[in-house]
């Protein structure tokens, strides 16, 4: 079973896209030539800024799922720091039943 990716890409207006792959290199690529997302096809050029390695394709779409949870601050800190440091989604309040 081949390993699989989770990279972010930094379009051209800024925004940040994350998706998965077993190419990242490939991927940013096609993603630069309109043939990718439909998102970053309006946004090129992409440019790859963050890439981490998975054992398979389940556990890179777990954490994909975890990184598009983060809001953009987080997902630039963890541009910033690599993979050593793996911001974990923001946690939402647990709803309180109201009196009646």
């Amino acid at each position: 079973m081949p390993a699989a990716y989770v990279y972010l890409l930094r379009c051209r207006d800024g925004s940040l896209y994350c998706g998965w792959t077993t190419d990242p290199a490939e991927r940013a690529a096609t993603h630069n030539a309109g043939k990718g997302a439909a998102y970053t096809r309006s946004r090129r050029p992409v440019r790859l800024v963050y890439c981490e390695r998975h054992k398979d394709r389940s556990a890179a779409l777990r954490r994909e799922y975890a990184i598009k949870q983060l809001t953009r601050a987080e997902k630039l800190a963890l541009i910033r720091c690599g993979r050593g440091a793996r911001p974990t989604p923001r946690r939402r309040a647990a709803r309180t039943p109201t009196p009646d």
